[in-house]
């Protein structure tokens, strides 16, 4: 009598297996990748590669633009490479700030607002060429100098945090104004540029300020002030 095998595995398997499911795991940001993300940030802006998210309020250059004279052009330059210096601090500064932070939504606000600064600081850039000059040379000091004032910031808590974007933003908006009062009549390109960027730092000030922004302390302030009066005595001409 021949006897049959019979293959075990077979006959106690079921007749509809069920294959085991395996979730994906999903990494986490280390603090390794953030500062890779950090370097190329700042490597976009000073290489002057960064891409603005909206378009340029003073549009495309036509025949029917204002003609500035020689030295119109210069004083023009010099405010432009000013503004554009600031905003490089203005973006770096944020960019440290929210780097640090532990409250997501200080963090989303902060980066938010560094997403506009690099719009003013592509529209400053694209009238720099208009004009046929730079930006400063300093941009790579001045930009890890923000970033890590804005390090140090964020370990001071939310409301002293927010205090930092406000006082910034107070301090950008008087050199606008004052810039705009210094344009010649002629400059039809630099205008709505700088119009929008007021319009921009006003509602980062404001958004700061809804949000629990508290004053800073006297002699942060005034250190502030010299900080920005060497940065702008600077890029006005270099």
């Amino acid at each position: 009598m021949t006897e049959k095998l019979v293959n075990t595995d077979q006959a106690l398997a079921p007749h509809h297996s069920v294959q085991p499911t395996h979730t994906p795991l999903r990494r986490q940001n280390t603090f390794f990748d953030s500062l890779i993300t950090e370097c190329n940030a700042a490597l976009s802006v000073l290489s002057r590669s960064a891409q603005a998210s909206r378009p340029n309020p003073a549009g495309k250059r036509t025949d029917s633009d204002g003609t500035l004279d020689a030295q119109q052009t210069r004083h023009v330059a010099g405010l432009m490479r000013v503004n554009h210096v600031g905003e490089v601090c203005a973006q770096a500064l944020y960019r440290g700030q929210a780097l640090l932070s532990e409250q997501e939504s200080l963090r989303q606000l902060l980066r938010e607002a560094a997403v506009e600064e690099v719009d003013h600081l592509v529209w400053c850039d694209e009238r720099l060429k208009e004009l046929n000059n730079r930006p400063s040379i300093f941009n790579p000091f001045w930009y890890v100098a923000s970033f890590g004032l804005g390090v140090i910031a964020s370990k001071a808590g939310a409301p002293y945090n927010l205090g930092f974007m406000a006082e910034t933003e107070r301090q950008v908006e008087q050199h606008l104004d004052s810039h705009l009062q210094q344009l010649p009549a002629e400059d039809n390109r630099s205008r709505p540029i700088l119009e929008q960027m007021l319009k921009d730092e006003a509602g980062h000030r404001m958004s700061a300020e809804a949000n629990g922004a508290v004053a800073l302390p006297g002699p942060i302030r005034f250190a502030m002030r010299c900080m920005s009066k060497v940065m702008t005595g600077t890029a006005y001409y270099v």
